[in-house]
């Protein structure tokens, strides 16, 4: 269903797993769009052209190919080539540190934050970014989240609670120490997913565990390939992981084409369309942390706005026979008595969908 117009349509399966405490957001730079915050390719492009440095052949080649962790780990190399692992970081946690005191900044941390919260308290989220935002979001809103920090992770299962910077944090006065432990170039994704395998073995034990939801990581993304080959070789050796799905975006003409590369990952997509920085993407998450903190009265809401509607007149673009479907089916049954009860009645209309 679609929970704002033209927004993208979200399984039916996904919001009863996610209703059910099932459903573990995953989070890559997307979500810092709104903070003014780069992805991981114009962070590259940013990190070169700060430190001055005109990337060779092979580092250009790297870039084009969209392999951004092979192109840090040449800009950091100490070979005559690159700049030095140190400076490197030094500049990466300058871009990433800026002011987030707009509003907008950290609406969509906020919003992923209330869905991450179950409906007993525990929070299960997990972010592959360095910056602040969602310390940011803690700190603002007063709220007491246990946070892991690589490679320091927790054992994702029932009793795991808390937010998993699964690559490392910027602290908030980094030490050399502190800016080697982040996971960002190819050296580091070596050791974290294929030599020392902490990374592997909590993505693999993640994903037999949940239903694990993507939320800001592009197909081509470095991180997906990692975790990707990671679960790959567990089912080389026969295990199996709940269904996977992805929020991606698409240009215009290219959905069907960006939707079978999603599934060539064994990942459903959640499509939509990427217009003015993802917009269509923010604004769903936040209508749908709303009506999930709201609970049987955001559901409410949603038959009071459409009980009067003709089904009819419902279209693709704006699905809102879904979203009735949707509240109607909550098991505490308000949201059908609701209906039921509604003065004047709906339509005689609504009986077939």
């Amino acid at each position: 269903m679609q929970f704002i117009k033209n927004g993208p349509n979200i399984p039916e399966r996904l919001l009863h797993a996610h209703e059910d405490g099932r459903v573990v957001f995953f989070c890559g730079a997307g979500i810092s769009y709104p903070a003014g915050l780069p992805g991981f390719g114009e962070l590259v492009k940013q990190l070169y052209a700060d430190l001055g440095e005109q990337p060779s052949a092979v580092q250009e080649a790297a870039i084009e190919a969209k392999q951004y962790d092979t192109a840090i780990g040449l800009l950091e190399g100490n070979d005559g080539v690159g700049c030095g692992r140190e400076k490197v970081r030094q500049q990466l946690a300058k871009i990433l540190t800026r002011d987030f005191s707009a509003p907008s900044a950290t609406t969509t941390h906020e919003a992923l934050l209330t869905l991450a919260r179950q409906r007993e308290g525990r929070y299960r989220l997990i972010t592959t970014n360095f910056d602040r935002l969602f310390a940011e979001v803690l700190g603002a809103k007063g709220l007491l989240v246990a946070t892991y920090e690589a490679p320091l992770l927790p054992v994702p299962k029932n009793r795991w609670d808390g937010l998993v910077y699964l690559h490392g944090l910027l602290t908030i006065k980094p030490t050399s120490g502190d800016l080697d432990r982040l996971v960002i170039s190819s050296g580091d994704f070596g050791l974290a997913y294929l030599t020392e395998r902490w990374a592997a073995r909590f993505v693999s034990e993640l994903f037999r565990n949940f239903t694990v939801c993507f939320v800001g990581y592009s197909i081509d993304d470095p991180v997906l390939r990692y975790m990707m080959d990671a679960l790959a070789a567990d089912r080389l050796l026969g295990e199996s992981s709940p269904e996977m799905f992805a929020f991606g975006g698409y240009s215009k003409g290219k959905e069907e084409i960006r939707a079978n590369e999603w599934r060539a990952k064994n990942v459903t997509p959640i499509l939509y369309w990427e217009l003015e920085k993802h917009n269509y993407l923010h604004k769903t998450l936040r209508s749908w942390a709303e009506t999930y903190s709201a609970g049987a009265l955001g559901k409410e809401r949603i038959v009071v706005e459409y009980a009067m509607a003709k089904p009819l007149t419902s279209t693709r673009q704006d699905d809102f026979v879904s979203r009735m479907l949707w509240a109607l089916s909550d098991r505490r049954v308000l949201p059908a008595k609701r209906f039921a009860d509604h003065n004047p009645l709906p339509s005689f209309d609504w009986l077939e969908p």
